[in-house]
């Protein structure tokens, strides 16, 4: 046991021992800490700006230990013999340093103009970091002075502090300035919390996409109650408010073209010459129930995800995959040719004709820019799905306007958007809506009043100069 160790507290304090001292009731006190008594070491502190109040000190004097001192890494270098040769300059000082202290623009003002540096002083005294730290602005203000005066253990508990306590946005705007002083193995935990960690293998998602991506997932393949109405309304506001409009779109393309090809799998093998077969074996009938079944479920995926695309304009990927479905929509027709989905999934046509005239009407109304191709390429997929319905699966009374009636204004109104000679072929295929009442059609007339007039033009608009010299 050493000679410190045995000595009364009356007398340590009296011999200015430097350090954490502990009382009776387990608490910590920096004895050594500005008192003249037991100083060996003067440190001025010097405002380094002009710009401060005139009621501000520009200077203040504290008397502390060397040995306590020393433990920044700044200090040490300055009370080496190198830099520094100790010599009594009364009441016990051996030397005496000066610091230049900028004028915070930020931080407590309360504090001071040197409030900050006297806090992290005293701790080089106490080391009592728990009671010195006790607020993420209390950690922020001293991290920078931790690390002017290279006090390691001052940094660290600085930086385990913010790690573990939550932050406002400006107070993680103040983390995130500082982080770059630090170095690396110092801030790692840090660095884990504020910035995505890119994988190794380098495939290019980042973090907040993954998100994106596992919540959307979450929101459309939840049990359906009314908390998944909840968490769904919950994930599309996250979705278009989230500042990445880039992010959401991947995010959204690649749920929508998992649900569609879920939808094209299990629908493919019930609508499969298999299946025709299959009816009176109980265990592959079940199956085919359940491929209908899940084709249903994934179809109100779909819907849903389509409604979010429209709503916040990433439906180009959306519109061009549905125009491309030739064998779901075979698929699809052949399933409503017969009536066994309408006990199975009775809510399944509804969805895909919902689906598609969203799509429709979002091209339509130019919300989505497609090109001629696709565009064309959606009405002549869909058109033969929308006929069937509109026989087999929605017969409407006359005089009733229905969800089918607004796929086929839709789709006329693309059709106007084609070239003469490829709107020609698709009005002819829509003569069905025809079927109705006369007074029920008007979208139709209406089309085809409109190719008239336009073919009847041929002949009659100008020529290019150059075409005539060509010619």
């Amino acid at each position: 046991m050493s000679v410190k160790d045995t000595m009364p507290l009356r007398k340590r304090q009296r011999l200015g021992f430097a350090g954490q001292i502990p009382l009776g009731d387990g608490t910590l006190t920096d004895i050594g800490f500005d008192d003249p008594a037991t100083a060996d070491v003067v440190l001025r502190l010097e405002l380094d700006d002009s710009l401060v109040d005139d009621l501000d000190p520009v200077s203040l004097d504290l008397h502390l230990r060397s040995a306590a001192l020393r433990r920044s890494r700044y200090f040490d270098a300055l009370l080496s013999e190198r830099w520094n040769h100790p010599s009594v300059i009364g009441s016990g000082i051996r030397h005496r340093l000066y610091l230049k202290v900028l004028a915070s623009a930020g931080g407590d003002r309360s504090r001071g103009p040197f409030g900050v540096h006297v806090a992290v002083i005293r701790l080089l005294h106490s080391l009592d970091f728990s009671a010195a730290i006790g607020s993420v602005s209390d950690a922020l203000e001293m991290l920078p002075v931790a690390m002017e005066l290279l006090f390691d253990d001052c940094v660290r508990a600085c930086v385990r502090f913010l790690e573990a306590v939550p932050w406002t946005e400006e107070e993680e705007e103040g983390v995130l300035n500082l982080v770059p002083l630090l170095q690396l193995e110092e801030c790692e935990d840090l660095l884990a919390r504020i910035s995505p960690i890119v994988s190794e293998e380098g495939d290019g998602n980042c973090t907040s996409e993954e998100m994106l991506h596992k919540l959307i997932d979450s929101a459309i393949r939840s049990h359906p109650n009314v908390a998944t109405v909840n968490v769904k309304a919950f994930v599309a506001k996250l979705l278009s408010d989230y500042s990445s409009r880039d992010c959401v779109r991947r995010a959204l393309d690649q749920a929508f073209l998992k649900s569609m090809e879920m939808v094209k799998d299990h629908l493919g093998k019930y609508a499969s010459l298999d299946f025709r077969l299959s009816w009176g074996n109980d265990e592959r009938e079940a199956m085919q129930r359940l491929n209908l079944h899940s084709s249903m479920m994934n179809a109100k995926h779909l819907h849903w995800l389509v409604e979010r695309m429209i709503e916040l304009r990433v439906a180009d990927t959306a519109v061009t995959g549905w125009s491309e479905q030739a064998s779901l929509a075979a698929d699809l027709q052949k399933t409503f040719r017969d009536d066994a989905w309408k006990n199975i999934a009775p809510g399944l046509p509804s969805l895909i004709i919902r689906s598609t005239f969203r799509l429709a009407n979002s091209v339509a109304s130019g919300n989505t820019l497609a090109p001629r191709q696709v565009r064309m390429n959606l009405v002549s997929c869909w058109l033969p799905v929308l006929n069937v319905c509109r026989d087999i699966v929605f017969p409407m009374p006359t005089g009733q306007k229905s969800i089918i009636q607004d796929l086929e204004e839709a789709f006329l109104r693309i059709i106007s958007t084609l070239p003469l000679s490829d709107s020609q072929d698709l009005l002819k295929q829509c003569l069905r809506f025809s079927t109705r009442n006369i007074d029920d059609c008007p979208h139709l007339i209406l089309a085809f009043k409109t190719w008239f007039r336009r073919a009847n033009r041929a002949g009659r608009l100008p020529r290019n100069k150059d075409d005539d010299i060509a010619g």
